[in-house]
């Protein structure tokens, strides 16, 4: 089974990147998130989690920039995470497309408002920074289409686990994506407050 009926941008940059046919975990996983349904998506280190979350993204918001709000919000444990998330997506990316951010502790928050103000499509956060952010009323929810947590172990800690679930509070309408190697209780416990009707696929 081969890629198909993606945006062809996705479609020349699996090529360009060498990815040949879809993993078992993303020949699950991409039909459902492409069916808008949210899902916990669990699965071993390699299994192609990361490549199935920039698939995804880039497919929902169709490889182009639009308005100035984020519509992709990604939340990931450190800035190490942060940035080498972002550097993958890049290998996505056309020049002067999709537009990525990525917001950590050792940026000033004015900078970082500023800069997200003025218009980012992905937004790549740390559960902190992202907290502070949202406190300030410097995020604007209001177009959203997806939420998704990456290596989602993270979001088990007591203070994370407050501010992943104090968000969808302000979302109206938008899709849940959590990624992780094992599905705990404590991340199952999202299905209760904004991760309604989830499906859970699992690959080793």
């Amino acid at each position: 089974m081969s890629f198909k009926k993606l945006n062809p941008q996705i479609l020349e940059a699996l090529e360009t990147n060498n990815f040949e046919a879809p993993t078992p975990l993303q020949k699950k996983a991409l039909p459902i998130i492409k069916g808008g349904a949210n899902l916990f998506c669990i699965g071993s280190k390699g299994s192609g989690k990361t490549t199935a979350i920039i698939i995804s993204v880039m497919q929902k918001l169709k490889c182009k920039p639009e308005g100035d709000a984020p519509r992709a919000l990604i939340l990931v444990e450190t800035k190490a995470d942060a940035l080498n998330l972002k550097e993958a997506f890049e290998k996505f990316i056309k020049p002067r497309t999709i537009r990525i951010y990525t917001a950590y502790d050792e940026q000033t928050l004015d900078q970082q408002r500023e800069e997200i103000y003025y218009g980012q499509d992905i937004l790549i956060a740390t559960p902190k920074r992202l907290n502070k952010l949202y406190l300030m009323n410097s995020l604007d929810l209001s177009q959203l289409k997806l939420y998704i947590l990456e290596d989602a172990e993270f979001a088990e800690k007591g203070l994370y686990f407050a501010a992943i679930n104090r968000i969808p509070e302000s979302i109206n309408k938008c899709q849940y994506l959590v990624f992780a190697e094992t599905l705990s209780a404590r991340l199952k416990r999202f299905e209760d407050t904004f991760m309604y009707r989830a499906q859970t696929i699992k690959v080793k």
